[in-house]
């Protein structure tokens, strides 16, 4: 009996051993909170575009690898002259567009030209200030002439911002992207998805994923549905926090914590009356409990933040005891101030953090004397009348970019403050080459808008997201606003 039992178990192997194997799963579906308001990264600062595109369909001379080092992009390497002016791009070889054009340094000198021209519409226009004249020498070298030395140069070619794009299609690639990148644009579902497909004719390593749909599904409790149902393989920030420990506890999910570039803030209008007056700012900073927002909006995940830059960066100062939770002195503030019966608006967008966090704020900000009423607004009106009108008086936002806190030297910027004295010590550090000294004045930087409370700075946004246990290739940190693709495979 035991002999027949054996013999049947080998049968029943060799069965299995024959099979077929299962087929390889080559496509993915992503999950994002927000959809894009339209897809070329050069025109536009919302982030859920570079969610996209980045690193997928576009690329830039330089890039961001997954640690947020610069490594090389369509630029092989790169020389820089002894004084720190003169940057010599060498172009990779055999590079095409995805509608079959040859990429050439025009292409280059078109990007950079059109990135820093008069009437560019680049949301990060700056990153170009230095550049003061784009040359092919060339079909494949580009030489950039800058007016000064700037140490962050390689860096400010890495954001998506700076994507090398094409003259026939600069103008189509809000609708259609063009790029140079491992996936091709196939088709936008409206209100629904993005989907992908891999560039067969990619000039690097290609992907290994064959199709790649974005869906895009803010609403909390509809995202968990989707990842419990399987219709959603990934969801590189999930928007229920609450729901981690439950998908952490099914064998199908791996939740994965990193951290991310975002400084999310309580923005205030420093134009406006009365958050034009210093006091009033410093006594809404005082009255923000973060750890309570950061356990009340986000389940615990996220660090405490006392200026707009990022803990894990080796410049960041803390500076939360600065404006340390203290309702008592808000009030005195506010007294002093005169701003007794206090009635601000606060403009919330779509996501979690902003929409619970607001909430958990105004409250916290009634408890002091000053009444909030809170306007959830969806992502393209934030963006045309917060950011782009400045009309507002609070918001809730995290702000995504890397190294952005140049932002407040710019007067026109949503939040209006472009202090000379912070001016002048962003100048200095464009001067500035050493490490060290760099990082000193960054702390300067840092110190100087949390003196001065231009916004109050509430917590670092993790990136706190789920996925299928048979996915590897996401990545885990977040150094810039990307859904890097070009590594993701399943494993089984």
């Amino acid at each position: 009996m035991r002999q027949a039992l054996r013999i049947a178990t080998v049968l029943v192997l060799a069965v299995f051993s024959a099979a077929p194997a299962l087929a390889q799963r080559t496509d993915i579906v992503v999950g994002l909170v927000l959809e894009p308001p339209h897809l070329d990264p050069t025109s536009n600062a919302a982030a859920a575009i570079d969610e996209v595109v980045y690193a997928n369909v576009f690329e830039g001379l330089t890039r961001f690898a997954p640690d947020g080092q610069i490594v090389p992009g369509l630029a092989e390497s790169w020389d820089v002259s002894e004084d720190g002016l003169v940057y010599t791009f060498h172009i990779a070889q055999g590079v095409t567009f995805h509608d079959d054009s040859t990429l050439t340094a025009e292409d280059v000198v078109f990007s950079l030209d059109r990135a820093r021209g008069e009437d560019s519409v680049n949301a990060q226009k700056f990153l170009f200030d230095d550049i003061e004249s784009v040359e092919a020498s060339d079909e494949s070298t580009v030489v950039v002439t800058l007016a000064r030395p700037n140490g962050n140069f390689p860096f400010n070619m890495a954001w998506g911002d700076a994507v090398i794009v094409a003259p026939e299609s600069a103008d189509t690639n809000t609708t259609n992207p063009i790029g140079t990148g491992p996936f091709r644009f196939e088709s936008w579902r409206q209100g629904d998805s993005v989907t992908l497909v891999r560039n067969e004719d990619y000039w690097g390593e290609a992907a290994l994923l064959e199709r790649a749909t974005f869906r895009f599904i803010s609403d909390p409790t509809a995202a968990f549905a989707a990842m419990m149902a399987e219709d959603v393989d990934a969801f590189p920030v999930f928007p229920a926090p609450e729901t981690l420990i439950q998908l952490q506890s099914d064998p199908r999910f791996e939740v994965v914590v990193g951290t991310t570039e975002g400084e999310t803030i309580l923005a205030m209008n420093n134009r406006r009356e009365p958050l034009d007056n210093a006091l009033v700012r410093e006594a809404i900073a005082h009255a923000i409990d973060r750890q309570a927002v950061i356990d009340g909006a986000m389940f615990g995940y996220g660090t405490p933040i006392g200026t707009h830059f990022a803990p894990h960066h080796p410049a960041y100062v803390d500076l939360t005891e600065l404006s340390a939770y203290d309702p008592e002195r808000s009030r005195e503030l506010l007294a002093e101030a005169g701003g007794d019966d206090l009635r601000l608006s606060l403009a919330l967008p779509p996501p979690v953090y902003a929409r619970r966090g607001g909430e958990i704020i105004a409250a916290q900000l009634r408890a002091v004397g000053i009444e909030t009423e809170i306007v959830n607004v969806e992502w393209a009106q934030w963006l045309e009348q917060v950011f782009g009108n400045g009309d507002f008086d609070l918001t809730v936002i995290s702000h995504t970019e890397p190294l952005d806190i140049e932002i407040y030297g710019r007067e026109d910027y949503y939040f209006g403050y472009g202090a000379p004295e912070f001016q002048e010590i962003w100048d200095e550090l464009n001067r500035t080459a050493d490490p060290e000294a760099r990082n000193a004045l960054l702390g300067d930087l840092q110190r100087n808008i949390s003196e001065n409370f231009v916004n109050a700075y509430i917590f670092q946004l993790a990136k706190a997201g789920v996925e299928r246990v048979e996915l590897e290739g996401l990545w885990v940190n977040a150094p810039t606003q990307a859904t890097d693709l070009t590594k993701v495979h399943w494993v089984q």
